[in-house]
């Protein structure tokens, strides 16, 4: 009877797990597919120790000095306070488990991934990339309301197979070998899409270092990515002076949008220097300094956020600005994850031009978000068939402002053909 019961249970368990597999969309499982939980819930105690032995200075060195020096002294102060006495992580990674989550092993990589499934057979497979300093929490909003089905501009209904993978060396996808470059990640994102999951066809969305994933994908790929939507490009954007001297007239958002590029261009690139030349140098001086990789993170998911973030439809409030932090600190991926600058110094390129596909492309503007690409110029590198402007939200799109990436997400239904 025990032998029985043990094979009864054995049986239950591996029924169980290829459900899984089934559900997850997968055709074999060679890329050692596993459902993934997040508990990182241990390493909080240890977490709270160090907070509460952080030190910061009593007042502001120099409180005048604005945003383009870096974060204030008060803003920082009521992070860390926040972390310490309101921010609870259990809640925050129920939160995240919620989320199908799972893991698969290509060219030798761990690859972390949600993959939450439409009840509509006819559903579009979107992958969405993230970037630095975002993870996939950074599409939490979104994720769920892109499965449920909803009636577009055409009068059909549209829902989405939502994958939201981790790049390489963030959060819980494993670190990538030296000068691995984001057309190493697009091209395992693809493996991922067809041959672990099983899509012959599917959509992208990318933002940050996300979009010079996405945009490989779409340039590269052009046979299984059927469409594209970005918020943000790997393109030098145009000066201001060649603006006005090929006579394009910006709106009043795509004003803001020029006037935070030219902010970013002028006091906001010390980061971007740094991560680039010198990644060793802040990762490991960061390492295990969670009040330093929130003084170095939050810095710009505040000043490239809408100066309204955390009031609606912003859900960017400090709560999740330490939900990033948190997953970044608890899983050790801050130096992993600055090596992207470095491993690709090239990310903008500066020469426009159309890659061989005639997959629809699809752009968003935020005015917040520190770079303007004018309608004329995103035309110049796909096959542009929409172009949104928002005078609501800024780089972190999915945070900043759900409803309107949601919108623009669904609009993809309109032009995609598997």
């Amino acid at each position: 009877m025990g032998l029985s019961l043990n094979l009864t249970a054995r049986l239950v368990l591996v029924t169980t797990f290829a459900t899984v597999l089934v559900a997850a969309g997968a055709t074999t499982n060679t890329y050692n597919l596993k459902p993934f939980k997040i508990n990182l819930a241990g390493k909080i105690p240890r977490l709270k120790s160090i907070l509460h032995d952080t030190h910061l200075p009593a007042k502001a060195l120099y409180p005048d000095a604005g945003p383009g020096k870096g974060i204030d002294l008060e803003t920082l102060r009521a992070l860390h306070t926040d972390w310490l006495t309101a921010f609870d992580w259990e809640t925050q990674q129920a939160e995240l488990n919620q989320l199908t989550q799972f893991t698969a092993v290509i060219e030798g990589l761990t690859v972390h991934f949600v993959h939450e499934k439409s009840p509509d057979p006819d559903a579009i497979p979107v992958i969405l990339i993230h970037g630095w300093p975002g993870s996939f929490q950074e599409f939490l909003p979104v994720i769920q309301p892109l499965t449920q089905p909803s009636l577009n501009a055409s009068g059909k209904n549209v829902s989405f197979n939502v994958v939201v993978p981790s790049l390489p060396g963030f959060i819980f996808s494993s670190v990538p070998p030296a000068n691995w470059t984001t057309d190493d990640t697009a091209r395992i994102f693809n493996t991922l899409m067809t041959k672990v999951l099983g899509y012959s066809t599917y959509a992208v969305h990318g933002t940050d270092w996300g979009s010079s994933v996405a945009y490989s994908l779409y340039s590269s790929f052009n046979t299984t990515v059927r469409a594209a939507h970005f918020v943000f490009i790997p393109f030098v954007p145009p000066s201001s002076q060649e603006i006005a001297e090929n006579n394009i007239t910006l709106s009043d958002a795509q004003k803001v949008a020029e006037q935070r590029y030219i902010e970013l261009t002028t006091i906001g690139m010390g980061y971007f220097i740094e991560q680039t030349t010198k990644p060793n140098d802040i990762g490991l001086a960061l390492y295990d300094n969670p009040v330093g990789q929130l003084a170095w993170m939050g810095t710009t998911f505040k000043h490239y956020s809408d100066p309204r973030a955390g009031t609606p439809p912003s859900v960017l409030n400090n709560t999740a600005i330490l939900t990033s932090v948190t997953l970044y600190y608890l899983t050790e991926s801050f130096l992993s994850s600055v090596w992207i600058y470095a491993q690709n110094p090239n990310m903008f390129k500066s020469v426009y031009a159309k890659p061989p596909t005639d997959a629809p492309l699809l752009f968003s503007m935020y005015a917040y978000n520190p770079g303007l690409w004018p309608e004329e110029y995103v035309a110049k590198i796909g096959n542009l068939v929409s172009y949104k402007v928002h005078d609501f939200g800024g780089h972190f799109a999915g945070l900043d402002n759900p409803p309107a990436l949601i919108e623009d997400i669904r609009e993809i239904g309109l032009y995609f053909e598997a």
